[in-house]
C-alpha cells in the first residue's frame, strides 16, 4: 500500500474508532462522573502505551519534550475532561458533530499563529461552519429543554486545543515517530491523572456492578479509542497535513450518529440541516 492509499485507510479507520468514542463515554458515564471517565481513559491509555511503547521514549530528545508535554495537554487533558463532561448534558451524536469544527480551527489557528497560507474559500468555509454550529447548538436547545446546551461550549474548546495540538505536531515534531510522541504524551499526563481519580470517590465505587462495567467501557475507550488511535492520527499528521487528518471528523458524526440511532438518540430536522451546514463548511476549508 502506498503513501496515499495509506494515509486514506488511517482516515477511514480513525472514523471508525474515534466515531465510537462518543457512545463508549456515554456507556461509561453511567456507572462514573465524568472526571472519574476522562482520568481513566488516560490511565488505560498510558499503562497500554508504556507496555508497548516505552523503548521509543528514548527517541525524544530534551529539546522535544517540552513539546511533546504541550501535545499532551492540548491533544489529551483538556478534552478527555471535556467531552466527557459535555456529554452529561448533551447527547453523544450532537458532541462528535460538533468535533466536526477541529479541521476549520486547525485552518483559523493555522493561519493566525503558525503562519500557513489560506484561500478566500478557506475563509468561507470557516464562517459557513460557524452558522451550522450556532444553527444545530440553538435548534438543540429548544428541541431538548431538559438538555443544558451552555455546555456545547466544552467540546468547541476541546476541538479549539486539538487544533492547536495537530499545528503544533506538524511544526515542532515532524520528524519524532508517532509512537514516541504518543507514549511521550501519556507518560506526561499518567501522575496528573492518578492524582485527579484519587480525588474522587471511584475506590467506592468500585465494587458496584454498574461502575464495574462503566470502567470496561473506559478501558476499551482508553486503549483503543485513545492509545492506538493516536498513534495512528500522528502518524497520519506526519504523512499529510493538519487539515487533512483532521478532516476524520467529516466521518465521525456519521458513526457516531448510527451509535446513537441504536442508542434511542434522534436529531430533529434542523439539527439535521445545521449539521449539513457544518459539514459544508469544513470541506471548503480542507479542500485545496
Amino acid at each position: 500500500m502506498d503513501a496515499k492509499q495509506l494515509k486514506w485507510f488511517y482516515l477511514f479507520l480513525l472514523s471508525l474508532i474515534w466515531g465510537s468514542s462518543f457512545i463508549l463515554i456515554k456507556r461509561g458515564l453511567v456507572g462514573l462522573t465524568a472526571i472519574q471517565v476522562g482520568s481513566l481513559r488516560i490511565i488505560f491509555a498510558a499503562l497500554f502505551l508504556l507496555i508497548v511503547g516505552f523503548s521509543s521514549l528514548k527517541k525524544i530528545s530534551r529539546r522535544q519534550w517540552k513539546f511533546v508535554a504541550l501535545t499532551s495537554v492540548f491533544g489529551t487533558f483538556i478534552p478527555a475532561f471535556f467531552f466527557a463532561i459535555a456529554e452529561t448534558q448533551v447527547d453523544s451524536s450532537i458532541v462528535a458533530i460538533l468535533n466536526s469544527l477541529t479541521p476549520l480551527n486547525t485552518l483559523v489557528l493555522g493561519i493566525l499563529i503558525f503562519g500557513i497560507q489560506f484561500q478566500k474559500r478557506q475563509v468561507i468555509g470557516v464562517f459557513v461552519g460557524l452558522i451550522g454550529c450556532m444553527l444545530l447548538v440553538l435548534s438543540g436547545a429548544s428541541a431538548h429543554p431538559g438538555q443544558n446546551y451552555y455546555f456545547v461550549l466544552l467540546v468547541v474548546i476541546a476541538t479549539i486545543c486539538y487544533a492547536i495540538n495537530v499545528n503544533l505536531i506538524k511544526k515542532y515534531l515532524p520528524d519524532l515517530n508517532s509512537l514516541s510522541i504518543t507514549t511521550g504524551n501519556f507518560t506526561v499526563l499518567l501522575i496528573p491523572a492518578l492524582i485527579i481519580l484519587s480525588t474522587t470517590d471511584f475506590t467506592q465505587r468500585i465494587n458496584i456492578e454498574v461502575t464495574q462495567r462503566s470502567v470496561l467501557f473506559v478501558m476499551i475507550l482508553g486503549v483503543l479509542g485513545t492509545g492506538i488511535a493516536n498513534v495512528l492520527f500522528f502518524k497520519l499528521i506526519q504523512m499529510s497535513s493538519p487539515v487533512f487528518a483532521t478532516s476524520v471528523t467529516y466521518l465521525i458524526p456519521i458513526v457516531a450518529f448510527f451509535w446513537g440511532l441504536l442508542d434511542n438518540e434522534m436529531l430533529t430536522p434542523i439539527q439535521f440541516f445545521g449539521a449539513f451546514i457544518i459539514l459544508i463548511g469544513v470541506y471548503l476549508s480542507a479542500k485545496k
